[in-house]
């Protein structure tokens, strides 16, 4: 993994349509899945209960949706670096998808492309399509359009 580091909104600009590489792999342990259960309130069994689970659809564990999505940021920070900038504003998504549950103790990395870069009041609004890949599966577990606005 190789961090792309710019200086300034404009040579961010030049960066439009880049594929901006892959990250490195992180786990998803059950104490991760059980954390995010602990902030969110959502103690579904196929999420927290691995007895239960194992008789479950997938055969163990799996993480939140929101879990897994939730990942992308900080994936995305070893993907680029932006000096100059003052505020990261996470803006939306314009698109989620879940394709492939991630069982517990898998390992996700994320590959992502610069897909656009556009000027706002006081800095730019960047779209990154993303893909969060799931070890040794065929399958993605999440593929996500997110929108981003830098300020200086």
């Amino acid at each position: 993994m190789t961090t792309i580091t710019v200086d300034g909104l404009d040579e961010l600009k030049k960066l439009a349509g880049t594929e901006l590489g892959i990250s490195d792999w992180i786990s998803v342990s059950q104490e991760r899945i059980d954390g995010f259960a602990d902030a969110t309130g959502d103690h579904q069994w196929i999420h927290t209960d691995p007895e239960r689970a194992k008789d479950g659809p997938f055969g163990a564990p799996i993480a939140h949706g929101y879990l897994t999505l939730s990942l992308f940021i900080p994936l995305f920070t070893e993907l680029l670096d932006v000096r100059g900038v003052t505020t990261k504003v996470n803006y939306g998504l314009n698109k989620v998808r879940f394709p492939a549950p991630v069982k517990v103790d898998s390992r996700l990395r994320l590959s992502a492309t610069l897909a656009d870069v556009t000027d706002v009041a006081g800095g730019v609004q960047i779209t990154v399509a993303g893909t969060i890949e799931i070890d040794g599966s065929a399958k993605p577990a999440c593929v996500l359009e997110s929108v981003t606005r830098l300020y200086v």
